[in-house]
């Protein structure tokens, strides 16, 4: 499981780490069933509290998408993929309409607003 975490991103860590673990599960890269790093060789592997890889796991199992059994760790839960990333793309566009709003206040046309989209999301994949 491979999680990168960003000093320069406006998340904080937990959140970096609970949206990558969730991006993997959508996208098929971690299954039903795997099992995730211990929260200390998480924590440990990424430098970090395990307070915050503790709250992370937390979050994710609250939302269904692990689940922790005591005394063996915590495991992928069987998801829905198609459902996960149908409120991906949902939430996705929920904030493109903001965003779309925003830039009709500022004066921005649809070219400039697609213009900025290519080149944040070219930015994004070479970060990546």
């Amino acid at each position: 499981m491979d999680i990168i975490l960003k000093n320069s991103s406006d998340d904080p860590i937990y959140q970096q780490i609970i949206d990558q673990i969730k991006a993997q599960i959508i996208s098929g890269k971690i299954t039903a069933g795997d099992a995730l790093p211990s929260m200390r060789s998480l924590a440990a592997q990424l430098r970090i509290s395990v307070i915050t890889t503790k709250r992370a796991y937390e979050e994710l199992e609250r939302e269904g998408y692990i689940e922790n059994f005591l005394g063996k760790g915590c495991f992928v839960k069987k998801q829905n993929t198609d459902f996960l990333r149908e409120e991906s793309v949902r939430q996705t566009e929920e904030l493109l309409a903001q965003i779309c709003k925003k830039a009709r206040l500022c004066g921005l046309t649809a070219d400039d607003l697609k213009e900025m989209v290519d080149i944040l999301y070219s930015e994004g994949n070479e970060n990546d």
